[in-house]
Parts: C-alpha cells; sequence; structure tokens
C-alpha cells in the first residue's frame, strides 16, 4: 500500500462538524499547546515526503508498540503478527452507588475504534500524540465518522458484555478484521506523564492492558493490548458525583492474529 503526501490528505482533514472546546482561558491554553505541537510535527512529515523520491510504504512490519516504563506489558506471543492499529476515542464508565468515601466501581468503556494501521506503519511519532490530540476535542457522537481533527476512518467499535468483559468488533462496513471477546491477561500504570484528562485536567491515565481473546474469536485474533492512553480515570472516591458516570478517555489499541 503506498501513500502519496498521505501525511496531508488523512490527517490534515478537519473533523465533520465543528469541534466542541473548553470555555476557559487556561483549557483552551493547554488546548492550543496540545493541537500547536500536533500541527507542527504534521508539517514536517508533509515537507519530508515532498523531498522524497517516492511514497512511503504502509508496511505493517515496521510498526513498533510502545512499552511502558519502567514496568512492562508480557510482549505478544510467539507466533503472532500485527493485524490492526486503532486509535480508541470514548469514555470509560463508573458507579458511584456506594457511601462518598467509597471507590467508584469501573462500568466498562465504549469507544469508537479508527484505524491507524498506516500512522503506525510510517509515522509512529505522529500515532504517539494522537491520544492526547484527540481527547482535546469533545465528543459530539460516541460514533463520529473521523477522529477529530484526523480524518481517520472508524475500523470498529469496543465495549463491554459484562463488568469483566471487553469486546472488540473489527468487522464493519468499511473493515472485516474480525470479532473478539477478551479477557484481562496483564496490566501495567500508566507511565508518568501521560495525559492525565482533557486540558491536562483530569484523574489520571487508565492502565495498559494486555488482552486475550477467548474462544469464538474471528480473523484469528488473539491478543489485543491497550498503550499510551490517555484520561480515562475516575477521582479516587465517590465525593460529590452521581450514581453513575463518564470519563472521557483515547488510546491506542493493537491488534495480534495468528
Amino acid at each position: 500500500m503506498r501513500s502519496s503526501l498521505w501525511a496531508a490528505s488523512v490527517l490534515c482533514a478537519t473533523a465533520l462538524s465543528a469541534p466542541t472546546y473548553s470555555t476557559s482561558a487556561a483549557a483552551r491554553s493547554v488546548e492550543m499547546r496540545v493541537l500547536s505541537g500536533y500541527f507542527q510535527l504534521l508539517g514536517r512529515k508533509v515537507q519530508d515526503e515532498k523531498n522524497m523520491a517516492q511514497a512511503p510504504v504502509c508496511n505493517m512490519n515496521n510498526a513498533v508498540m510502545p512499552i511502558a516504563s519502567p514496568t512492562s506489558l508480557p510482549p505478544p506471543s510467539t507466533g503472532l503478527t500485527l493485524k490492526h492499529v486503532a486509535i480508541g476515542r470514548g469514555t470509560q464508565n463508573y458507579s458511584c452507588r456506594a457511601n462518598e468515601t467509597a471507590a467508584p466501581v469501573a462500568l466498562g468503556a465504549v469507544a469508537t475504534l479508527y484505524n491507524a494501521s498506516c500512522v503506525a506503519a510510517i509515522y509512529p511519532d505522529l500515532l504517539s500524540v494522537l491520544p492526547n490530540v484527540a481527547l482535546q476535542f469533545e465528543l459530539t457522537d460516541i460514533d463520529q465518522a473521523t477522529l477529530s481533527p484526523s480524518n481517520l476512518a472508524i475500523s470498529g467499535h469496543h465495549y463491554f458484555s459484562n463488568l469483566t468483559t471487553p469486546i472488540f468488533n473489527l468487522s464493519t462496513t468499511a473493515m472485516d478484521l474480525g470479532f473478539a471477546t477478551c479477557a484481562k491477561n496483564n496490566s501495567v500504570a500508566a507511565p508518568a506523564g501521560e495525559p492525565t484528562g482533557q486540558d491536562d485536567e483530569g484523574f489520571g491515565a487508565v492502565t495498559w492492558l494486555k488482552l486475550l481473546t477467548r474462544g469464538g474469536a474471528t480473523g484469528n485474533l488473539k491478543e489485543v493490548y491497550r498503550v499510551n492512553t490517555a484520561g480515562g480515570k475516575p477521582p479516587t472516591t465517590c465525593a460529590g458525583m452521581p450514581a453513575t458516570f463518564e470519563v472521557e478517555y483515547a488510546a491506542e489499541y493493537w491488534f495480534y492474529a495468528s
């Protein structure tokens, strides 16, 4: 798969609808800093492509999944190959039905997955900032057609069938990469410095995960990783929180198949 000025055509496009920003001056300052850094990096990529003898090739063998530090998730199992990379954008969901001193209870997550495979293969430095950049734009719809501010298209959906069972549906009208019910295999805390939430306000980035698919998965999907998380953590206690609430987040999802 070849790409001619791919960065300009895919990543520079604006969202399908006008983005919603926070209104405070401090929040706007953070958003502008994050977005300015993103577009400066993007501009350098576009200029570099203009000077290339040929367009870059989307070779998934060149994509390298990030690892957390100081502790890392176990690597993909021997014999598996990278099948897909997506940016997930949605909400982590919580319950606060106990007393105010209790910690919120996780109710799972809902997210739309956007195809970032070629970004991972060609521009890993751009990929690494996309979760934080995407988080700066309010969700106008959980199923937005493209990921703000890029033009990455939907490749699937992520949700939970119960409190402990994440599901990934990559069999969409745009792609047919498989469907998987998963179980958690391992987790590590997000590295220090990961985006805590929108406008740098929030309670932290959710953990990085390694998931194993359960029986019945299609598309030969075997393992799923959640890395480079941005936001999603709840407050430490339920003080002042409603019975149920959502915390917006974004993350990279890496899918490995046999």
